[in-house]
């Protein structure tokens, strides 16, 4: 019998460990009596029907919003096109409990923003944006780009042969687009509406920061407050929280398995997008509203907020104060551990899946590895907090685990179990494209498996292997939903230090700790642009 490669093992044994290991205990823990115990408790069924609302909500929103811009910006060659994009993807990228924070500001009566301008409402009245509405408005705005980075890269993928044929049977463009074009999309929408139900049903920072005021819980919110409050003895009922959570995300991870079966035609000439019309160019107006409304006015609100001494305070130059930004930057503040905690953990993650990329990468030639990475992909799929329940699961039942829990250890790992596949996208898609006789030239000539992967792998897919492993610190930078149920004392994360200093009343230090975090994410998102140049289209969210 031929034994495996050892790459191939060594490829197997990572991705079990990372994957499926924390996934399988899991399960293990939810089978248990916890499980029938939470079916008979009726908070438990309302929180879960309440996410599915908000989230069904919200996909149905982002869809919307997604095959708009898509249908605008990748079928017509507008002008500002390139930028444009950038701007409609950009609120993917911006943190969630950011995003709410920045929202938050942005209304109510005690907006420092409305309060300037003289637009804020009276003294008393609710801010719009807590409860299922303001969730269900944000998490589409989140998800649109979910939506429409779905739909680009089957738009990279269409033959220009389809619109060339309807066109020669005398299709206006706008007609040929329509019948011959968008139902060769229609997978996309699809797919782009799963993705966005499971974003929006395991997001934690939008749930927490409007759902809670609003006392309207979701289950993400749920599994929060009930570790919170009882810690590891918690843990079956937290299991079984998550399970239900999981089940929930079916819809949308069936909706993209039925789009990835039917999103698949022969490769012709490249899709060239159509000239403008006169009517596509008056659509920039509302397009450019919208972004103004998504972008410029909450982030405007969240840079008033934290230049003013309290909320309810209008900016001028009398109550202009830059001591917020200052205690965040103090030596020995919890604002500075925070920011080395996120640095820590997120350039660690970013670090030890680029170097477990490559490696895995070769051997997905091999079934069996294959088989695995696709297991653990369910990982990233499922929502956050499944993350870190089973990482706690997992931990716990190792010798000595007690001493990991609430470390930045057990942090860590959850983080390479949660971002292994964004890792290792773009190096499989560079590692496809290696011409195989180079490897078996290197190894006819005796070299061994390590000197083939410095010498003839890593300098062609080196840049693939940065840009997986800065959109991993891109993301694990703010994230939130697993730092959440993981962090204990001296470990908080800049995503838990924002959500905290909300809660707490401490409304403009978040949000000078909000501006300092998209700071923080606009130099990433620079570094890892610089790096897309050297890279095929759709590696980076923001270069489709």
């Amino acid at each position: 019998m031929r034994r495996p490669p050892a790459l191939a093992v060594l490829a197997v044994l990572w991705l079990c460990v990372i994957g499926l290991a924390p996934t399988a205990r899991l399960l293990a823990e939810a089978a248990g009596p916890a499980l029938s115990t939470l079916a008979q408790d009726p908070g438990v069924w309302r929180a879960a029907w309440r996410s599915l609302l908000v989230a069904g909500g919200a996909a149905a929103l982002a869809t919307l919003i997604g095959g708009a811009q898509a249908g605008l910006l990748l079928l017509r060659d507008m002008p500002g096109r390139r930028a444009l994009i950038f701007l409609c993807i950009l609120p993917l990228l911006v943190p969630p409990q950011i995003m709410a924070l920045a929202f938050i500001q942005a209304s109510g009566p005690s907006s420092p923003l409305l309060v300037s301008l003289g637009l804020a409402p009276p003294l008393g009245s609710p801010n719009p944006f807590y409860g299922p509405g303001g969730m269900i408005l944000l998490l589409g705005v989140q998800g649109a780009p979910l939506v429409f980075l779905a739909l680009a890269a089957l738009a990279r993928r269409l033959p220009g042969e389809v619109l060339s044929a309807a066109r020669g049977l005398g299709a206006r463009p706008g007609r040929a687009l329509r019948m011959a074009v968008w139902p060769l999309l229609r997978p996309g929408l699809l797919a782009g509406a799963g993705l966005a139900f499971v974003s929006a049903l395991g997001n934690f920072g939008i749930a927490a920061l409007l759902g809670i005021p609003g006392r309207f819980p979701l289950l993400t919110v749920l599994i929060w407050q009930k570790l919170s409050a009882t810690g590891p003895a918690a843990l079956s009922q937290v299991a079984a929280l998550s399970i239900l959570l999981a089940a929930l995300t079916l819809p949308g991870l069936l909706a993209q398995g039925l789009a990835a079966r039917r999103g698949g035609w022969p490769a012709g000439r490249p899709f060239v997008p159509l000239a403008p019309t006169r009517l596509d160019r008056l659509l920039l107006l509302p397009l450019g509203l919208y972004l103004l409304a998504v972008l410029a006015l909450p982030l405007a609100a969240l840079l008033t907020a934290a230049l003013v001494p309290a909320m309810g305070v209008a900016l001028s130059g009398d109550t202009l104060t830059t001591r917020h930004f200052a205690a965040t930057l103090a030596p020995g503040a919890h604002t500075l551990a925070a920011f080395g905690n996120s640095l820590l953990l997120s350039g660690g993650a970013a670090l030890l899946l680029g170097l477990a990329a490559l490696p895995v990468a070769l051997a997905l030639r091999h079934r069996a590895v294959r088989a695995v990475s696709t297991a653990t992909d369910l990982t990233y799929a499922l929502p956050g907090a499944c993350t870190a329940v089973a990482t706690i699961l997992l931990v716990l039942g190792l010798p000595g685990g007690g001493a990991v829990y609430g470390t930045l250890g057990i942090i860590l790992f959850a983080y390479l179990a949660r971002f292994q596949t964004l890792a290792l996208r773009p190096v499989a898609a560079a590692a496809a494209r290696l011409d195989p006789r180079l490897e078996d030239a290197a190894r006819g000539m005796g070299a061994g498996l390590w000197l083939r992967l410095r010498v003839v792998h890593l300098p062609p897919m080196a840049p693939a292997i940065a840009a997986g492993a800065l959109l991993v610190m891109l993301l694990a930078i703010n994230e939130v939903t697993v730092s959440s149920l993981l962090n204990g004392p001296g470990t908080q994360t800049l995503g838990v230090l924002v959500f905290n200093l909300q809660d707490g009343g401490q409304s403009p230090q978040a949000a000078a700790v909000g501006c300092l975090s998209l700071l923080l994410v606009a130099g990433l998102m620079l570094l890892a642009g610089l790096l897309g140049r050297r890279l095929p289209p759709g590696t980076l969210p923001w270069r489709p």
